[in-house]
């Protein structure tokens, strides 16, 4: 970029000083570069103003960087010009804050790109809006200072989110303490009840042992009785063998008959040994299936994550009723407050599923499946519109969801809901439980996932979800 002009320089090269000044910089022409609109720059004004619009300063066209060429004749001009009037550069006093365009002092604002600007910049802006430095400092500080409340205001809800994820903190810890006592619980449960299955089966084990042994001991006892006639027997053979031969002749025909042995011969009986496929085949297999009866099956649970802060739920989650004060628990993004709700545990996207409710003689409740998109954080009406398909009991009328609340006629007040949900027909049927009668059947193409919605209403006597029965299959 070009140096400004010496201010002592003599009057008559005046003239041709002003022919020699570069536009931009007011300075003499330093590598100047000729743009396509025939006006001249140095090479370091351009490189500038390619960065700010690629507009020539002067007439306002526009150009790009490598339309620009070096103008060797006007150099030339301005070098000798240079050192005939053995001119000198000033320099900028230190700490100056100066245009880098033209290298005078920034003493102007530019409102619209809120920029500093020196007195030759104002061609480039004279459609802005332009400030003294002393007014456009208040305009910054003022918008600045918006800013500075809106981050306060930030910190502050920033504070409060902390607070509560630190609350979310120790929910979580109190979570898994409370987990952590009902798996430790159940495992004991269900380790006394394979113990007493592992006594069990020891002692069938011994039992047969001590029947087998005792038989076979039996047989063994009988053969040694055995043994000790026939040496008798052989004995007293031997015995008249050895007498005369006129008394064994006389004595032969009754030693023949005393010499008879009529009892069967000693073999191993048919079921001597032990019954090992009975004691030890599919072992694994026998203990799971006598331990059925010690194993609790809910096809649905409830998800306390869900639960509005009313509800309490007992610690297997199967059942939920009101809770005598405000429960504090997280402010989580699933949890309905200040809906009365709670969802299952499970979503369904696919298949058959099917699950009981005991709503017991509670005068008001809700059963049926919702949307996981329903909301959470604000009274919405419950219907099929809005993600819910259901059937409810309120000041003693049955409805079903429908837009309309369509009323829902019983002959017999139900205190057992079954529902039946087929994601893959677009299916939700509501029954009696007690009497097994159909009640309604709601359709709809469900596009995402599916989860139990229950409405307990807020009284003392619990909503149960029952256990369902366990059948072992084999192939």
């Amino acid at each position: 970029m070009a140096e400004s002009i010496d201010e002592d320089m003599p009057e008559e090269a005046q003239p041709l000083q002003q022919d020699l000044t570069c536009p931009v910089c007011r300075g003499i022409f330093r590598d100047p570069l000729l743009l396509p609109c025939t006006h001249s720059f140095c090479r370091e004004c351009v490189q500038n103003i390619v960065k700010v619009n690629k507009k020539c300063p002067v007439c306002r066209t526009l150009f790009e960087e490598l339309q620009a060429i070096a103008n060797r004749a006007l150099n030339s001009t301005c070098e000798t010009f240079l050192m005939q009037s053995n001119w000198m550069p000033t320099r900028k006093r230190p700490n100056e804050e100066v245009c880098n365009l033209h290298l005078k002092a920034l003493e102007l604002y530019c409102e619209k790109d809120e920029e500093p600007l020196c007195v030759d910049c104002v061609a480039m802006h004279n459609t802005h809006k332009l400030y003294s430095l002393k007014d456009g400092a208040p305009i910054c500080k003022k918008e600045l200072s918006f800013k500075v409340q809106i981050f306060e205001k930030k910190v502050e809800e920033y504070k409060k989110w902390t607070l509560k994820l630190s609350n979310s903190v120790e929910y979580v810890k109190y979570q898994a303490e409370q987990a952590e006592r009902q798996i430790k619980a159940e495992f004991e449960r269900l380790h006394k009840a394979l113990v007493a299955e592992e006594a069990l089966c020891l002692k069938a084990l011994s039992d047969e042992e001590e029947q087998k042994i005792a038989s076979i001991q039996g047989k063994i006892d009988k053969v040694n009785e055995d043994i000790k006639a026939l040496k008798a027997l052989s004995e007293t053979l031997k015995k008249e063998m050895s007498n005369d031969d006129l008394p064994l002749l006389k004595n032969f025909q009754k030693l023949k008959r005393e010499a008879q042995w009529t009892q069967d011969d000693p073999c191993i009986p048919y079921d001597s040994v032990l019954n090992m496929g009975k004691h030890v085949g599919a072992l694994s297999f026998n203990i799971w299936k006598n331990l059925q009866a010690h194993v609790k099956y809910n096809p649905v649970v409830f998800d306390p994550n869900t639960a509005s802060p009313w509800l309490s739920l007992n610690p297997d989650l199967s059942s939920v009723k009101e809770s005598s004060e405000r429960l504090t628990v997280p402010e989580n993004p699933q949890r309905f407050d200040p809906c009365v709700f709670v969802l299952g545990a499970e979503g369904y996207k696919t298949g058959k599923h099917r699950w009981d409710v005991i709503v017991g003689d509670n005068p008001k409740w809700i059963v049926g499946v919702c949307k996981e998109s329903v909301p959470r954080k604000k009274k919405f009406t419950v219907s099929t519109n809005r993600g819910v398909w259901s059937i409810g009991l309120s000041k003693g009328v049955y409805t079903v969801s429908t837009p309309e609340r369509t009323e829902l006629q019983v002959q017999q007040r139900p205190e057992r809901i079954r529902i039946k949900l087929n994601m893959d027909k677009g299916e939700v049927s509501f029954w009696d439980g007690g009497t097994t009668k159909h009640l309604v059947t709601l359709t709809h193409e469900f596009d995402e996932e599916m989860f139990p919605l229950f409405g307990p209403g807020l009284y003392s006597s619990p909503t149960v979800l029952p256990q369902g029965k366990i059948a072992v299959h084999t192939s």
